[in-house]
């Protein structure tokens, strides 16, 4: 059985005067060990099906299975744990906190999973140390360059292990040359710690680079 399966998953926006359809039963499978990327044109649900696929928000329909564990089943307390143990997020906005370093920001997912202040910042410095930024550890995000600050993003996405690991157009805001080394480093990651990856991305050379891509179209009249 696949590691991440999605069975006919639909979602509605119902904010809006008219409700709008996101996708309809929509399928997808990932391997255990697998990079893959969802590509596809503005608005057609790619980001919506990512957060779906890490317990942010539930299909109006379907069901998620990650490592045999259907999370669409899970209660909101149960959900929350999942993301925070078994989930790591990257945004294309690094959504770092500006009154926390670098060390603290990294360091976060671990306070709220209840592990040790100390044990956290220590865990938090290591992983900055491997990507590099040992001397960052102690700055503030407006401190730091677009791509030390998207990096900081992936030290915290991976503090509590993750099986699964979600990035949303993580390269989205940088130059071409800092896009190729952040996204060199998220696969480096990726192979190292056999993580199952995810990776929304405009880019076509960088979805190119991952093992598989899932283009999303249209729905049809």
């Amino acid at each position: 059985m696949p590691f991440l399966h999605a069975q006919s998953l639909s979602k509605t926006y119902r904010n809006a005067e008219v409700p709008v359809d996101v996708f309809r039963h929509l399928t997808i499978e990932v391997e255990r060990g697998e990079m893959l990327a969802i590509v596809g044109p503005s608005g057609i649900g790619k980001s919506t099906l990512l957060h779906l696929l890490g317990g942010l928000d539930r299909p109006d329909s379907g069901t998620i299975n990650v490592a045999e564990r259907n999370i669409t089943t899970m209660s909101n307390d149960e959900l929350a744990r999942f993301r925070n143990r078994s989930v790591g997020f990257v945004f294309q906005f690094h959504h770092l906190l500006p009154e926390f370093t670098a060390r603290e920001n990294v360091a976060m997912p671990g306070w709220i999973g209840r592990m040790p202040k100390q044990d956290a910042l220590a865990k938090a410095g290591k992983l900055l140390g491997e990507l590099g930024l040992d001397a960052r550890a102690g700055h503030f995000p407006n401190q730091l360059s677009g791509g030390e600050q998207q990096r900081v993003a992936i030290a915290r996405a991976l503090l509590t292990d993750p099986v699964l690991f979600l990035a949303d157009e993580p390269t989205g805001n940088l130059d071409l040359e800092t896009s190729e080394r952040v996204f060199d480093l998220m696969r480096r990651c990726h192979v190292a710690r056999g993580l199952t990856s995810v990776i929304v991305t405009h880019n076509p050379d960088l979805a190119s680079r991952c093992d598989r891509v899932f283009e999303m179209r249209a729905l049809s009249a």
